[in-house]
């Protein structure tokens, strides 16, 4: 074939580790000198992902203007090389017009963040790479990789979502850049990296944080402290969904590797097809089409969580705990008050609206909600991880539908968020329900399997009666 591609590490990597991926695609029809491996640094302290695809562009440019690179081109990246991709797609080709590619394939992409990016230097160091790591780790893209970071929302709001309404288009669409997203949900199976495993994750990343397709809303208490005014995030994208397989066969660096034994009884050739149909992909009818076989992919994945029969028969022996494969809710919260000033001191309750006390709000805590990560940079920000099969196989044994409220703490004694006499958000909204009837009648509030949901809230800041007086 004479379409030329590039390939792009992620953190704390270099194109040395993608070259048997390369073989695998000369192997297979692809010309090995029209593969380019792409190099920029990621663990130098002062460089961001902004840096890195502002020199992506250059150099993309120059190989173009020269001849040596033919556009359009296609891009497979891994882990944070999405961001790097998604950062020069919407830099430098906005709505899409001119991009020099065509298939952008991400390999276990950290769209929306990864948990690994939380922890200290000294443990990153030591469970990515080693002893010999205490100095610089990257901390400038370490910090938009962190959950819940203010960069993932601002690149979501470039690429992914118009919060106007106003229908803003982005890089991707029918005639447009289409993307790809190829994930595991296996964890590392060494020994000091099954420290950061967590169930629906590859062990870096998880698989509803590389899910491209997210969900962006508001919900404003500013005019109604009971009842929300809900505005939807419109899809830059359109009705355009896009590819997205969970694999349940293959860890956050076996993703990168087709040819490599997975484990798995009979599925080891699985990740090869899907690259190589992902590049095949010629239509934007055969990328819906692809967009719904990966989906059911995703599904049978779910199910082995499920069904041990299903997952012995999938990796014979000795297989890995059905957890693993559990369906996430990630959710994204970002709360300000009615002045655009961000709140960092809150409290996002989960419930039930048809059960009064609190052990609703107990069973929630302890058994469905798997992980609250407050932004180190911005606590503004709050990533939440919800297990969806707990929700349905332990909360929804009691209940019939989950909500969520908000309650902030007053920032000093002159000042209340709601108003004067009350402590936070009386009323409730409706975020899912065990029933499917249900479930059909809520709007963009509702939670979604294997996605990522933004959530900006904005709450009222009511300032006490003697904070302003006029006297005579």
């Amino acid at each position: 074939m004479n379409r030329q591609i590039a390939i792009l590490h992620g953190w704390s990597d270099n194109s040395k580790s993608f070259r048997p991926l390369r073989s695998f695609l000369a192997d297979r029809g692809f010309e090995m000198k029209a593969i380019w491996l792409g190099d920029y640094v990621s663990k130098d302290d002062d460089v961001r992902i902004e840096d890195a695809a502002r020199r992506m562009q250059e150099v993309v440019s120059e190989k173009i203007a020269s001849g040596e690179l033919k556009a359009p081109f296609d891009l497979i990246v891994h882990s944070t090389g999405g961001l790097v991709a998604r950062e020069w797609l919407v830099a430098n080709y906005p709505d899409g017009k001119g991009a020099p590619i065509k298939r952008l394939i991400m390999l276990a992409p950290a769209n929306f963040g990864s948990r690994l990016a939380s922890l200290g230097k000294s443990m990153i160091g030591r469970i990515a790479k080693g002893w010999n790591n205490w100095l610089e780790t990257g901390k400038g893209m370490l910090d938009a990789l962190e959950l819940g970071s203010a960069y993932q929302r601002r690149l979501a709001l470039r690429d992914l979502f118009d919060q106007t309404g106003g229908g803003a288009e982005g890089p991707y669409g029918a005639r447009k850049v289409w993307p790809f997203v190829i994930t595991g949900t296996r964890g590392y199976p060494s020994m000091m990296r099954q420290i950061v495993n967590e169930q629906g994750a590859d062990g870096t990343v998880r698989a509803a944080a590389a899910n491209l397709n997210a969900i962006g809303m508001t919900l404003d208490f500013s005019e109604n402290g009971e009842i929300p005014a809900l505005r939807a995030w419109t899809p830059r994208a359109g009705d355009f969904p896009f590819p997205f397989a969970a694999l349940a066969d293959r860890d956050h660096t076996s993703v990168t590797l087709p040819e490599k034994a997975s484990g798995a009884a009979a599925e080891d050739d699985r990740l090869g097809e899907l690259l190589l149909e992902a590049l095949g992909c010629d239509s934007a009818e055969a990328y819906r089409r692809i967009e719904a076989k990966w989906r059911a992919l995703s599904e049978a994945t779910a199910g082995l969580a499920r069904d041990p029969e299903a997952n012995r028969a999938f990796f014979g022996g000795r297989p890995p705990a059905g957890e693993s494969f559990r369906q996430h809710m990630q959710i994204v919260a970002h709360v300000r008050d009615d002045h655009g000033a961000s709140v960092d001191d809150y409290f996002i309750e989960f419930f039930s609206p048809d059960q009064g006390g609190v052990q609703d709000i107990v069973l929630f805590q302890r058994e469905v909600l798997r992980h609250v990560h407050v932004n180190k940079l911005d606590a503004s920000m709050r990533c939440l991880y919800i297990d969806r099969e707990a929700l349905r196989s332990v909360f929804y044994q009691r209940y019939r539908r989950l909500a969520v409220s908000l309650s902030a703490d007053a920032p000093g004694r002159n000042v209340a968020y709601f108003d004067a006499e009350r402590e936070g958000a009386r009323g409730d909204l409706v975020i899912h329900a065990r029933d499917e009837e249900a479930l059909a009648e809520l709007g963009p509030e509702r939670l979604l399997r294997n996605k990522t949901h933004f959530v900006d809230i904005v709450i009222p800041r009511r300032p006490k009666r003697g904070v302003f007086k006029l006297n005579r």
